[in-house]
């Protein structure tokens, strides 16, 4: 069983930064795509952007420029560092794994707060 644990989350102020960590419990190169998604309240969740295997990367039009997505193979980690950060940027923010299979998995999130 995959299990992912964000972690960085916190409160800060608009036009401040952040990284968040996604810890996986397996070797990276299980998985075909990571990603990270967010979820405002009483909205859907929505992708925040993707990284394959082979390192491309992808975001969402909203976030382009402002955040980065990276991963750590040694550490089996994922990583989303987030810059000029916006109000409208607060959510919770969950981390997505995509085995070959196409089986995914997520963690359980981690709180992003930005105050205006």
């Amino acid at each position: 069983q995959v299990q992912l644990v964000e972690s960085g989350g916190g409160l800060v102020q608009t036009g401040g930064s952040l990284r968040l960590s996604c810890a996986a419990s397996v070797h990276m190169f299980s998985f075909i795509k990571l990603g990270w998604y967010r979820q405002a309240p009483g909205q859907q969740r929505e992708l925040v952007g993707t990284i394959t295997r082979g390192g491309t990367t992808d975001y969402s039009p909203v976030v382009k420029g402002r955040f980065t997505i990276s991963k750590d193979t040694a550490q089996n980690t994922l990583y989303l560092q987030m810059n000029s950060l916006k109000p409208e940027d607060t959510g919770l923010y969950y981390c997505n794994a995509e085995m070959f299979d196409r089986t995914t998995y997520w963690g359980r999130g981690t709180q992003v707060t930005v105050s205006s």
